[in-house]
């Protein structure tokens, strides 16, 4: 399979845990509760009654093998994880670091492109402004008026505009770069069962062939 397929297998194993260990997080799939009235203690004659619950799970009464499952795919999930890694050794470029800066990148290009679509500007503000006068009885009081603000832009915009534009450019080239690799980038791994299988299907399998076994 390609690297991208084995990235999507990763997923697929890491869900599959996920389902499988909720079944055993369940205390009612990894027990019996068996309750017994005692009727005949209160009346002779009547018969004791036993009632077992219900489990929430088809598999309960499976917790072994529910846990032999999870180490299966444990083990499919390190040796996937190694064939992957002995993978991106052969690249002629570090995917795991480009990964992260280029999505720097990205957001640094943001960032300027944002300062780029500020803009000089003039606006009056009206009652903005604040003084101190002396009234007519000699006091010192406080007074509002209107007040113009300026706006200027303090960068050099072609720069940064220019800055933007060059990190957009190579972040394009590092992501097809790493599409590349994620499509041509064969990993030595045979997933045992089909990726498009459901957990029951694959969980079931699992069982039969364990009992079978």
């Amino acid at each position: 399979m390609n690297m991208k397929d084995a990235f999507r297998f990763q997923n697929k194993l890491k869900d599959l845990m996920v389902e499988a260990t909720e079944i055993l997080q369940d205390r009612r799939n990894i027990v019996k509760v068996k309750t017994t009235h005692l009727r005949s203690k209160v009346m002779g004659d009547a018969q004791d009654a036993v009632v077992e619950e219900v489990a929430p799970s088809e598999y309960a009464g499976h917790a072994n093998e529910v846990a032999a499952f999870l180490m299966s795919m444990l083990e499919e999930r390190e040796k996937l994880s190694r064939s992957i890694h002995t993978a991106k050794g052969g690249l002629a470029l570090d995917m795991d670091s480009e990964v992260g800066l280029n999505r720097q990148r990205q957001e640094l290009a943001e960032v300027f492109r944002h300062m780029t679509t500020l803009r000089n500007s003039e606006k009056t503000i009206v009652g903005g402004g604040s003084g101190f006068r002396f009234n007519s009885e000699g006091n010192q009081v406080s007074y509002r008026c209107d007040a113009t603000q300026v706006t200027t832009i303090d960068f050099d915009r072609n720069k940064i505009r220019g800055m933007a534009t060059a990190l957009s450019k190579k972040a394009d080239e590092i992501s097809m770069s790493l599409d590349k690799c994620l499509v041509n980038t064969e990993v030595a791994y045979e997933p045992p069962f089909d990726m498009n299988d459901s957990f029951e299907v694959i969980l079931s399998d699992f069982i039969e062939k364990a009992t079978v076994a």
